[in-house]
């Protein structure tokens, strides 16, 4: 009976020092340690209502490939400046990689040219020629341009002047989504006007030009999401307006717009899918920081979309993505 207990006191004193052993020696199995990866985005605005459906696929691809995203607003809407100083500074603070949505492109492609940025650096918009660009994910914003164009002079008389909004063709992809819409609107006739934002009232300036006598009905075509939803704006605020624009075509997808598009304020904007670009834009960044990422220069596809086609199932996903 003496030797039984000593047998099993021994086996649980060997139990005990296997334990200790396995514990101190790593041979108990430990989850695997996750690295998290540090990504900064810093949009062109000073406010982010313009990427709420682009933020819905940001922390999606967070979540599922490890990242920590900093999201960073401007504090000057458009200012070129102070977005490189931004890209700087994150950069110090030891972001591992940098998604852009370049005020100016040409403007920020020349500043990381001369720094050392020891990070990939992404763009959003379109494709740019520079080792110093890892990738780019955007739409091809003359195609934008060019449907703006067949969407206005399919609904729009020959003679109703067509005025074009934009914040500058300097900023973002403006450039080439008036190119876009000159050619249609050249390729048929039309008379046009340029009108870049210089003050806050510019807009509204244009359209109380229908006020004047002898004058008629124009057309707006917005080359930015800003200047249609301004012009938007416009438009609600004063109904007596709406009765001398003819139609009123943009880019973007926010919901006030989609409320005003509903409304028959707007008349058709292209759009393309936010979330997507969200997603993507992480997803690769995480990818070129392990050094995964091959360069694709992602293009995604515009559509465009009036009021009858505001609640077809096909876009349903991509206005209203699942939270």
């Amino acid at each position: 009976m003496l030797n039984k207990g000593k047998i099993l006191w021994c086996i649980w004193a060997g139990i005990l020092v296997l334990l200790f052993l396995m514990s101190s020696t790593d041979l108990i199995i430990k989850e695997k340690e996750i690295e998290v990866y540090p990504v900064s985005v810093i949009i062109d605005g000073d406010n982010d209502d313009y990427y709420v459906n682009f933020k819905k696929g940001m922390d999606q691809a967070a979540v599922e490939f490890h990242g920590d995203v900093s999201f960073i607003t401007l504090y000057a809407d458009h200012d070129q400046a102070q977005q490189m100083e931004l890209v700087k500074r994150e950069i110090r603070d030891g972001t591992r990689a940098v998604i852009l949505a370049p005020v100016m492109a040409e403007e920020a492609v020349k500043e990381l040219e001369g720094m050392n940025t020891g990070c990939p650096v992404l763009f959003l918009g379109s494709p740019q020629q520079s080792a110093k660009v890892a990738d780019t994910i955007g739409v091809d914003s003359q195609e934008i341009g060019r449907m703006l164009g067949e969407a206005a002079v399919s609904q729009t008389p020959g003679d109703v002047p067509v005025y074009l909004f934009c914040k500058g063709l300097d900023y973002g992809d403006s450039a080439q989504v008036y190119e876009g819409v000159r050619g249609v609107l050249d390729g048929y006739g039309y008379q046009y006007r340029l009108i870049e934002k210089k003050v806050q009232d510019t807009y509204r300036q244009a359209v109380q030009e229908t006020d004047s006598p002898g004058s008629g009905k124009i057309t707006i075509i917005a080359l930015d999401v800003q200047s249609l939803d301004q012009a938007a704006q416009i438009l609600e605020e004063d109904p007596i307006y709406q009765g001398r624009v003819s139609g009123l075509y943009g880019v973007g997808s926010t919901t006030s717009l989609l409320r005003a598009l509903e409304k028959g304020i707007v008349t058709g904007m292209t759009a393309y899918n936010q979330f997507d670009e969200g997603y993507l834009s992480v997803k690769q960044a995480v990818e070129a920081i392990q050094g995964t990422h091959q360069k694709q220069e992602t293009q995604l596809t515009a559509i465009y979309v009036d009021k009858d086609r505001l609640r077809d199932k096909t876009y349903e996903k991509m206005f209203y993505p699942i939270e």
